[in-house]
């Protein structure tokens, strides 16, 4: 089967957020990650933190979001394509409007807080003053099996 070539590289890099989620799962943090590429070529990656660091804006997309701005010397993130295996929540998506992040492409939709298209869509609101382009669905399944795998196991170790 075709696919155009722009799905075919979300599905990578996808799958390459996904492998590096999988990799916190005896880390006790919910395995959501983020990825931000740049020119064909990740230049950052984070996955969920707000436990281990106490800190809850510890948020994959938020970690990924700083780092490239240092990488890159600037707070402003143009040309850069933000992967993440969760859709955002309100705060990752401020950040990202903030950012001018120029595309988000997301895994798994967040049907409680989910605000890049689920519950609400903060970056395409009328205030919105930066509107990215949002790819939601990528590689769906796999991203959802991992949290409900994550969430199934803590509900059985209590």
């Amino acid at each position: 089967m075709y696919e155009p070539k722009h799905i075919m590289s979300h599905k990578n890099w996808m799958q390459r957020a996904l492998q590096y989620a999988k990799k916190t799962k005896d880390q006790d943090e919910v395995p959501v990650s983020a990825i931000i590429v740049k020119d064909d070529r990740i230049i950052s990656a984070a996955h969920n933190q707000p436990i281990s660091t106490n800190d809850p804006s510890a948020h994959a997309e938020i970690i990924a979001l700083r780092s490239a701005a240092k990488i890159l010397g600037n707070y402003r993130l143009p040309n850069v394509t933000l992967y993440v295996t969760l859709e955002p929540c309100a705060m990752c998506a401020g950040a990202i409007i903030h950012a001018r992040v120029n595309t988000l492409v997301f895994g798994a939709y967040d049907l409680k807080t989910g605000a890049c298209g689920s519950v609400m869509n903060l970056p395409h609101s009328a205030i919105s003053n930066h509107q990215p382009k949002i790819i939601g669905g990528i590689l769906e399944k796999e991203c959802s099996a991992l949290l409900k795998t994550f969430f199934a196991t803590k509900r059985v170790s209590g």
